[in-house]
């Protein structure tokens, strides 16, 4: 089942992410965030944008979110998104099935582009973005370092909708931050 996260998942989607800050460089985050973190960052994007979650049997064990791309006005169109699943879950499809959730909602949204930044090399995210559509826009060359070695960044970008020519401002979603 997928559905939209409440700050009441904190601590699953915290324990979710929290392997991949301790020991990958998938994300360039070097103290994990505690449950508290993870909810005032859930709190604050659910007030505009969705953050969803897959739940297995009762279980929490994936999310997907989209974050502001820039905080400037003329930027407002364009989303940052992530997905993260489980450990014991990877391969089992809940990543497609989140995205294959959350880009609707983007774009009833009123947003336009949806961009992914993925720390390189990583063949399984660049292989379920480009499923998406999304196409390599370009290359940070080691712009971080973790674990005593300099990373990549690798950024994509998918247009979610047509370029409207007076684009209205995006739409916030309405009563799910608690």
């Amino acid at each position: 089942m997928i559905r939209l996260a409440t700050a009441d998942d904190a601590r699953d989607v915290a324990a979710i992410y929290r392997p991949y800050v301790e020991s990958t460089a998938i994300s360039f985050e070097v103290v994990t965030p505690s449950d508290d973190d993870m909810r005032g960052r859930m709190t604050t994007v659910l007030q505009k944008l969705p953050w969803l979650v897959s739940e297995r049997d009762g279980r929490i064990v994936g999310y997907a979110y989209a974050s502001a791309h820039h905080v400037r006005a003329a930027y407002q169109w364009s989303v940052d998104t992530a997905v993260y699943v489980h450990a014991d879950s990877h391969r089992t499809g809940i990543g497609r099935e989140l995205y294959e959730r959350l880009f609707p909602m983007l774009i009833r949204l009123g947003y336009v582009n949806a961009y992914a930044g993925i720390t390189l090399p990583n063949a399984k995210s660049v292989g379920l973005h480009e499923s998406f559509g999304f196409e390599p826009v370009g290359v940070y060359r080691h712009v971080g370092f973790k674990f005593g070695q300099w990373y990549d960044v690798g950024w994509w970008s998918r247009t979610l909708q047509p370029l409207p020519v007076s684009p209205r401002p995006p739409i916030a979603l309405p009563g799910i931050a608690e």
